[in-house]
């Protein structure tokens, strides 16, 4: 039985404005590259994933500044908000297709938690699922409007929900497309499976794998994407040339 293919979207049309930048945050540099550069080839080089999309504000200049279009994928454009700009990317996608979305400004997905994700496409009991991280702090609840305690939750069972997340193509569009013709508030695509009652796995992730949101999110992920490079016997200056090096072999096979 042929293996379904599998497509990684990545919605990249945010402005990212608590970053406080001069551009967007997927257009900010670690390492030498751009945190949107190192999400793209991190989900270009993993073995399973057949194609990557990606979906860009229309008329982005930092895109072709980065010279991003070079890459072998494809690009579309993205909507005013996440949901429409995934629903953009799953326009092309075949009946069969799986689609993995996954955010823009996470530079540091692991190979290993993709892989343990793509697991689920085996999976008879859910219709896809999603990394997450157990929340380990104790979490508050507080009064409407203000920052007053109202009580402590219970985080038994209480999860961080990361990317990827990972569904059928065809059960992802039109949950998105229902989702939104509805007005629901889809925060991220798990949100719109559920509310069409599908079940959603969640898939024990790295903690490692964060999305940069703040400044101070910066040097964290600078530093997990130096770990990451040590771990692979590269450093931080030869990566890049290795990593075209590498994108370009799977672009011609």
């Amino acid at each position: 039985m042929t293996s379904p293919r599998v497509v990684a979207v990545i919605p990249a049309a945010g402005v990212g404005s608590r970053m406080q930048a001069d551009r967007p945050k997927q257009y900010l540099t670690l390492n030498g590259k751009t945190i949107l550069e190192h999400t793209i080839d991190a989900l270009l080089h993993h073995p399973l994933i057949d194609d990557v999309i990606v979906a860009i504000t229309p008329g982005d200049a930092y895109f072709d500044q980065y010279r991003l279009r070079e890459k072998p994928i494809h690009v579309v454009d993205g909507g005013k908000e996440r949901a429409d700009s995934v629903l953009n990317g799953l326009m092309s996608l075949g009946e069969n297709d799986w689609a993995l979305v996954h955010d823009a400004a996470r530079p540091c997905i692991e190979e290993s938690d993709i892989s343990a994700l793509l697991e689920l496409i085996n999976s008879d009991e859910v219709s896809g699922g999603i990394l997450a991280t157990p929340v380990r702090d104790t979490m508050k609840r507080v009064k409407s409007s203000t920052n007053v305690i109202s009580h402590t939750e219970d985080r038994d069972g209480l999860w961080h929900a990361l990317t990827p997340q990972l569904f059928p193509a065809r059960l992802l569009k039109r949950a998105l497309q229902n989702g939104l013709s509805q007005g629901a508030n889809i925060t991220d695509e798990a949100s719109a499976m559920e509310l069409e009652g599908y079940k959603v796995a969640m898939v024990n992730g790295s903690p490692a794998n964060i999305k940069i949101t703040h400044p101070a999110d910066l040097p964290l992920a600078e530093f997990y994407l130096k770990q990451k490079f040590s771990a692979q016997g590269q450093d931080a200056q030869n990566y890049s040339a290795q990593s075209h090096s590498a994108i370009n072999q799977k672009a011609q096979s």
